[in-house]
């Protein structure tokens, strides 16, 4: 296969004059080093986590787009209190993409990296949308037999995310689990985890249609935040699984604190003494993304034996080491087209992730919808 010298990458920029601006650039074909691989990307999801570089707070209802194909480009205007926080960004052009998956089509000298030449593999690491992408051999995860990038190109993230919660869990001394927004990906491989793993899991969705969702994968709890009874039938179900720690997607607003109030309306139900300090037993919530980006409101009615913060993917691995990564990353491979299968709304070339009205419906961040970019698609 030939490889291009130079080749495409989606670019976003945001201007110190309040501006996004968001293009595919030209650049240089990446050349593996020694130990590295070249990866023709094939497929690489936009993620919740993607879209904050992508887009961060710019306002799309105001975007426009101008050009088509390789020379399209869309502008949208970035609302002036949000600059400070943009401030190590601004009037940098950055590539964006977390994760992908892609066939090996060059590779460096080394023994490791040759090896891998020709294999589909999932990489991890930045850059993503883009047609090519070397990596270190060492990170890439080799797919099994059969899978194609498309069933490897959401592996890295919201698998591990969802294994590094159980993980978190049994670390901490825990027993069971809640979640939030739980008919995402993530949620519904969370779920899996979980009934095949035997570990509780509270699951609050917003809707009917959510609930049905995971419903009929087999999940046995989950509570609609939507009705009216919810505080009562999350405590009920707090009660019944044991659940301690919650994983909060939401952030903003009053849920975080309503979970733990259930917690520890729960735990009092076994109480045979009064303590003016709340239940001895430690309530935790995790707030790892903000769909919600109100302030996190906290009524205080759960003692004093709580703790609430942040949870990321990349630090907990950072902190249980390669060894134990590994051990989930080969887990995440073995059940690759089971617990951790993927499922896509669409597959979009990197001209479309552009198009405004495929960015209006991707960054909807609807529940149950994701996509798929293939850098490489039609070019």
């Amino acid at each position: 296969m030939a490889i291009e010298t130079l080749s495409l990458q989606l670019r976003s920029l945001v201007k110190a004059s309040g501006e996004l601006e968001l293009s595919l650039a030209q650049v240089p074909t990446p050349q593996p080093a020694e130990d590295e691989i070249l990866v023709r990307i094939e497929g690489t999801p936009i993620n919740p986590s993607d879209l904050g570089l992508l887009i961060g707070p710019a306002d799309l209802s105001q975007a426009t787009a101008t050009g088509a194909g390789p020379a399209a480009k869309v502008t949208a205007p970035v609302a002036p209190q949000f600059l400070k926080a943009l401030k190590p960004r601004l009037d940098q052009s950055m590539p964006v993409g977390n994760e992908g998956a892609g066939v090996v089509v060059a590779a460096g000298a080394s023994p490791a990296a040759q090896a891998l030449v020709g294999k589909t593999v999932a990489i991890l690491g930045g850059a993503m949308y883009a047609q090519y992408r070397a990596v270190k051999a060492a990170d890439a995860l080799v797919l099994p037999e059969g899978a194609t990038a498309a069933d490897g190109a959401s592996c890295f993230v919201n698998p591990l995310t969802a294994l590094g919660m159980v993980e978190t869990m049994r670390r901490e001394g825990h027993t069971a689990l809640i979640h939030t927004a739980a008919a995402s990906n993530l949620g519904q491989m969370l779920n899996k985890i979980c009934i095949k793993d035997g570990v509780g899991l509270v699951n609050v969705v917003r809707n009917a249609e959510q609930a049905k969702i995971l419903t009929d994968i087999g999940a046995k709890y989950v509570v609609d935040s939507s009705e009216p009874d919810f505080v009562e039938k999350l405590t009920d179900t707090i009660a019944e699984t044991g659940a301690t720690l919650a994983f909060d997607a939401i952030g903003g607003g009053k849920l975080a604190g309503q979970i733990l109030g259930a917690i520890e309306t729960a735990a009092n139900r076994k109480a045979t003494e009064y303590s003016r300090y709340g239940s001895s037993t430690y309530k935790q919530v995790y707030i790892y993304g903000g769909l919600d980006t109100r302030p996190t409101e906290l009524a205080r009615n759960f003692g004093l034996s709580w703790g609430l913060g942040g949870w990321l993917l990349t630090p907990f691995l950072m902190k249980i080491g390669p060894a134990e990564a590994q051990r989930l990353r080969q887990r995440v491979a073995d059940e690759l087209k089971t617990t951790f299968a993927s499922h896509y709304t669409a597959e979009i070339s990197l001209a479309e992730v552009l198009d405004p009205k495929i960015m209006a419906a991707y960054n909807k961040r609807a529940t149950g919808e994701k996509y798929l970019i293939n850098p490489n698609k039609g070019l």
